[in-house]
């Protein structure tokens, strides 16, 4: 009995990777986390499952892959707006409207990676919002806008606090995805002096 030919390898190795995370973010979303099987990962994605297994270990490998690749995303967008600020204020303004702007843009993939059946114990990718939270702090403090802070408590603060008022945009009557940031940066200013 003859085999058939192999498929050739015609992709790229981080072609192969992306196409394994797209594969598994889409169908994460749409039939969930415990749902989902590696062979259906491998077949949406048209690779083989040992492709899966030399990238991955497990479903929860490709899954924090996945929320570190939004992490990056959702940092790297903020981090560009801070950039290009030079004041404190204006860096912890840019944070609030854009923190606000890019959880938005992206927020069902956000639930589903961190919100929904799955929901893993680390803290990793929250402590990186924390850090960036604390840098601008930091800044603030060395170039007087504001006081010496408990950076910890106050970087803590105000990202849960952003993270429950996107949570709740969908019913608020108070507040809306245009001017939640601003609002957010108002009372921050005030916490902060």
């Amino acid at each position: 009995m003859t085999l058939p030919p192999k498929k050739p390898r015609t992709k790229p190795a981080e072609e192969r990777l992306d196409d394994l995370m797209n594969a598994a973010e889409k169908l994460f979303l749409s039939k969930g986390f415990v749902s989902t099987t590696v062979s259906e990962i491998v077949l949406s994605a048209d690779v083989a499952k040992g492709t899966f297994y030399h990238y991955f270990q497990s479903k929860n490998d490709i899954m924090e892959a996945l929320r570190t690749r939004y992490m990056d995303w959702y940092l790297g967008h903020i981090q560009t707006a801070l950039d290009s600020q030079t004041s404190a204020c204006e860096k912890l303004k840019a944070w609030c409207e854009n923190s606000v702007k890019y959880y938005v843009e992206k927020q069902n993939i956000h639930d589903m990676l961190f919100h929904d059946e799955y929901h893993g114990r680390s803290n990793d990718h929250e402590t990186r919002a924390v850090e960036q939270i604390k840098t601008i702090l930091a800044f603030g403090k060395q170039n007087k806008a504001w006081p010496e802070l408990p950076k910890e408590l106050m970087s803590t603060m105000i990202y849960h606090s952003m993270h429950a008022a996107v949570d709740n945009l969908s019913t608020s009557t108070e507040y809306n995805q245009h001017n939640l940031g601003q609002i957010l940066y108002q009372r921050f200013s005030q916490l902060l002096k």
